[in-house]
């Protein structure tokens, strides 16, 4: 079907909430009935896909849907008790503190959202309130950390040394699937110290779906510690926000839909307590569903330019598919955003660092995380642009692609400049700039000169009580979210719409693996994680050794290990040898035609 003439049909949009679809999965692992074969689509067609799936968030709950959704009465009513919370902490004197954590993309969200509000406080010459915790701590925010999500302890001891001497905690922690032990370990902290800790969950699993598996060193498992939440609900001492918002468009990828979510959830959540306490708005159910229009309004103003993103994520695929790389050079947040996105690609994808880079402006100092410069840990942590001229513009060439995302309130004369020097190496630059209605930076037309297309995405000038540069980043996300995952799905990493050549590199991603080879191959559990194992170990035979360890011991393992989802999956279906599977996968990485040359 061609891309033009491909549309979302509502039956199939909202397939996924009948109760007998894939019913064994949580909604933040089902596929997604939109994007079944998201991995033989045209780049125009994957877009389209990727809009339909992310119209999904802001849908209303349907009647008689056994899930609610981000605008539901209950959820806004939480979202708005919680925003009071917020408040209470900016009024109180005394010494509090409202933390933010989360693992991967989660807890680089809550780095950035913290670090935005902290600003506006400061810019208000208010002190700061807000804090972020990573699992994995600040090397996590531009590479892959999955081993430490499965620490509970180590969550609970760094929320604890965070929060020494505090009076008052509002601790937000974001669990997308209900799922991490990192951020379980600092829940369970939190019941067990409530003079002091008020803690809310936010995900996107009905809390029934929570994860039951056993944890590090846990006489608990994270629906333990839900349900104990659920009982204080009643008493507003815990709170859980947990919106279903549809499966991702590549299954399981929380990247996308999940840190859309957060990012709308908590930047509502907090923008409506900025208002209350500095302009003496009152938080009401109704400012919380008008600030949430926002960003109903960031979809449609950039999914309004797909023809132009559809040629990027082609020329993005182009540019993976003949070993060369994606480069994001950004200016302000928006360059954080890159720096996300680029990150997310390793784990996601199988893909190397080189592979996808994101760098910004001023480098560390713009940054301004926690742990200050981190460029001692190897050249993946060296972001700034001097860094790119230094490292990445010597080897240059056309068949790299590069992106400048900046906005008009950026130095565009210094876009410019960047633009100059890009095309010493390269015309295959592009830009993605944000403007407001009626404005153009002065500068502008020389980037538009340099570069082989500028997507111009512009903005109404009226306020929502949503910052703009909010919206700004949530577009960017969206943006850059649909170029790396389409550029990457034309490369070959997805089998149907599943990430297939994901890294194993923690529990979750074990037994997601585990569950996506028995849905691929109709197998039975036990076998494929025979295979997922002989796979990781290289061997045609398990030893005693192997099935008797642990699954941290099989992740460690499999850390150093590539394609072993892939080989599994060809083992499974083809009755081959790991050696033979390798094999096949050199000769065609594309999976699904690496099986079916196979067969054939």
């Amino acid at each position: 079907m061609a891309g033009s003439e491909w549309k979302c049909r509502p039956s199939t949009a909202r397939a996924w909430e009948s109760s007998d679809y894939e019913p064994s999965l949580p909604v933040s692992e089902k596929s997604n009935p939109l994007t079944c074969d998201i991995d033989r689509a045209s780049a125009n067609h994957i877009v389209r896909m990727l809009q339909a799936c992310d119209t999904q968030m802001l849908q209303e709950e349907a009647a008689g849907s056994q899930y609610q959704r981000l605008q539901s009465d209950q959820v806004v009513k939480t979202m708005a008790t919680v925003a009071q919370r917020v408040e209470l902490i900016l009024k109180n004197s005394e010494p509090s503190l409202v933390v933010l954590s989360g693992c991967g993309t989660s807890g680089r969200l809550a780095f950035l959202i913290a670090s935005a509000f902290n600003k506006a406080l400061k810019e208000m010459n208010q002190k700061p309130v807000y804090s972020y915790i990573i699992a994995g701590g600040d090397r996590a925010l531009l590479s892959s950390q999955e081993a430490p999500e499965d620490d509970p302890k180590q969550g609970m001891l760094t929320l604890k040394q965070l929060c020494e001497g505090k009076k008052q905690v509002l601790y937000i922690g974001i669990s997308c699937g209900l799922s991490a032990p990192f951020v379980a370990g600092q829940l369970d902290f939190c019941l067990q110290h409530p003079e002091v800790y008020t803690p809310v969950l936010v995900g996107f699993n009905p809390a029934h779906q929570a994860r039951n598996d056993p944890m590090l060193g846990c006489t608990f498992t994270f629906r333990d510690v839900v349900q104990r939440m659920q009982k204080l609900a009643a008493t507003q001492k815990a709170f859980l926000i947990n919106p279903a918002v549809g499966p991702e468009a590549i299954s399981g990828s929380s990247r996308m839909k999940g840190g859309s979510a957060t990012k709308i959830l908590l930047e509502v959540i907090i923008s409506a307590a900025h208002a209350a306490s500095f302009t003496h708005s009152p938080v009401t159910d109704k400012c919380m569903l008008r600030l949430m229009s926002a960003y109903a309004e960031t979809l449609d103003v950039t999914y309004a330019h797909t023809e132009g993103i559809s040629a990027l994520v082609e020329t993005a695929a182009q540019s993976l598919q003949g070993g060369r790389r994606v480069c994001y050079l950004g200016w302000g947040s928006l360059a954080i955003m890159g720096l996300i996105d680029a990150s997310e690609c390793i784990p996601t994808f199988g893909a190397d660092y080189n592979d996808v880079r994101g760098f910004i402006s001023g480098g560390y100092i713009e940054l301004n995380n926690n742990e200050g410069p981190l460029t001692s840990l190897g050249p993946d942590f060296c972001i700034s642009h001097e860094d790119f001229l230094s490292t990445v513009f010597p080897s240059l060439n056309d068949e790299d692609t590069v992106v400048l995302i900046y906005t008009h309130s950026n130095d565009v004369d210094e876009v410019a400049k960047m633009a100059l020097r890009v095309r010493e190496k390269t015309s295959n630059l592009h830009a993605v700039y944000h403007r407001c209605e009626g404005d153009e930076a002065v500068g502008q037309d020389n980037v538009d000169s340099l570069c082989s297309s500028v997507i111009k995405i512009s903005w109404p000038s009226r306020s929502s009580g949503i910052s703009l540069h909010m919206q700004w980043e949530l577009s960017t996300k969206l943006l850059l979210n649909a170029v790396s995952t389409g550029a990457h799905v034309l490369k070959g990493k997805i089998y149907q719409n599943h990430m297939i050549d994901v890294q194993v590199t923690n529990s979750k991603l074990y037994r997601r693996a585990t569950r996506l080879l028995q849905k691929l191959s109709g197998r039975p559990e036990l076998q494929c994680e025979d295979a997922l194992l002989k796979a990781i170990y290289q061997v045609d035979e398990l030893t005693a050794d192997i099935t008797s360890s642990n699954v941290t011991a099989h992740t460690r393992t499999a850390r150093t290990r590539t394609k072993v989802v892939p080989l599994a999956l060809v083992c499974l279906l083809t009755g081959c040898s790991v050696m033979e599977a390798e094999s096949h996968l050199k000769r065609q990485p594309i999976v699904r035609e690496a099986v079916e040359a196979f067969l054939s």
